[in-house]
């Protein structure tokens, strides 16, 4: 899609905060219109007799951009998303300053290459090969052998959740930070948190063995979540299958209201986000009269970004990204329990927590809806919003003659 249409686009989806409709927000300040100005004498003539006709002034040009960006509020909201699309820049990865540019500081930057790709690089993948010959040589004996045992099973299995985790850390030399109490098992509670990569889920995983609600995924994630993960109760979906939001619903309330289940973990943005912005939060989590745990989760770039763009990079190779790089390094806050307040809807109540974690985290929050990131705006909503542009041009015609 266009970078226009697509701005115009998202400006009239549904998943859109409500106070993203005041058209008073995205009025342009001054230097933004001075900017388009600059551009747009650039590539066409705002009045072709200006030369002939000695009454228009430069001012009386410049003026015609403002009285455009005036026509209408959408036309108005569209400008401001082009100049500052906040949507597309929750999944983009910044790429880092460069700082081998001269000749002292380049053979450094040859020499960590080294190191990472031709000595770090072999040791990590031979700490995890050894942590899945561990791993898989005790799982699927002890799934088969304790069947008839299920307290000691899922005890155990826990346990090689957690490990395998662990090595998976380690193999980025993963150097985290946890602050506040360890999340315990107990009914009638779920843990959200700030989604960036499926990397949170191992980080938050080698600490306490949740059970988690996640995209399904094929390959080897895929055979993972079918045949490991699911024995911690994990419950899976397919965004682009509408009526699994409803079985996901039932799966959720009978999960929290099992006081032997494992933790359950939802990242209620439904997406990976670059860990600079927030989206919106779904309201799943906050519709099941439970207690909910906030945690917030803030990586540092300073040896690499953790963001996994699954639309341009595979699992794999993201990955082999961290595992290619000198160190993982991030904090996880376990923040205070929240429970709704006496006429509080969920979705108010989504956008209180959504609060806490950014705050925390120190990310800015955005009014977009993550799915926005799958799927194209409804074309009624497109049409919708054409026919109110179309509108309100047709009054202001009507006004000026």
């Amino acid at each position: 899609m266009p970078k226009l249409d697509k701005a115009a686009s998202l400006s009239g989806a549904s998943g859109i905060g409500e106070h993203t409709r005041d058209p008073s927000l995205f009025r342009p300040s001054e230097s933004e219109v001075n900017l388009y100005q600059l551009h747009v004498e650039d590539l066409l003539s705002l009045n072709p007799n200006a030369e002939e006709d000695p009454t228009v002034t430069d001012l009386d040009n410049k003026l015609l951009l403002r009285d455009l960006l005036d026509i209408s509020p959408v036309l108005t909201e569209a400008a401001s998303a082009i100049i500052d699309d906040s949507f597309t820049r929750c999944f983009k990865s910044n790429a880092p300053e460069p700082w081998n540019w001269n000749l002292y500081l380049a053979p450094l930057w040859c020499l960590g290459v080294i190191v990472r790709y031709c000595i770090l690089f072999p040791i990590r993948v031979v700490l995890l090969t050894v942590g899945w010959i561990i791993f898989l040589g005790l799982f699927f004996p002890i799934h088969i052998a304790l069947k008839g045992h299920d307290t000691v099973r899922k005890q155990l299995e826990r346990g090689l959740v957690e490990f395998m985790c662990s090595v998976f850390v380690a193999s980025w030399t993963g150097v985290v930070k946890y602050h506040g109490p360890r999340p315990s098992r107990r009914a009638k509670q779920v843990f959200v948190a700030n989604h960036t990569s499926m990397i949170d889920f191992v980080i938050l995983e080698q600490m306490t063995a949740f059970a988690v609600i996640m995209q399904k995924h094929g390959g080897w994630v895929g055979f993972l979540q079918t045949n490991v993960l699911e024995s911690l109760g994990c419950i899976w979906f397919n965004r682009t299958e509408s009526k699994d939001r409803l079985v996901v619903a039932q799966k959720l309330k009978r999960h929290v209201e099992d006081p032997d289940s494992n933790p359950l973990l939802v990242f209620p943005e439904g997406t990976c986000v670059n860990n600079e912005y927030t989206v919106m939060f779904k309201k799943g989590a906050f519709e099941l009269d439970c207690t909910v745990c906030p945690i917030a989760i803030k990586y540092n770039k300073i040896f690499v970004d953790a963001f996994w763009n699954s639309k341009k990079q595979s699992f794999t190779m993201h990955l082999m990204r961290l595992m290619t790089s000198w160190a993982v390094v991030c904090d996880v806050w376990y923040l205070e329990p929240q429970t709704l307040n006496p006429g509080e809807t969920p979705i108010e109540f989504a956008e209180r927590v959504r609060d806490l974690i950014a705050n925390r985290a120190g990310i800015k929050k955005v009014p977009w809806d993550g799915y926005l990131k799958y799927y194209r705006p409804s074309p009624k909503l497109t049409e919708k919003k054409q026919q109110n542009f179309a509108e309100a041009v047709i009054r202001r015609l009507r006004n000026d003659s």
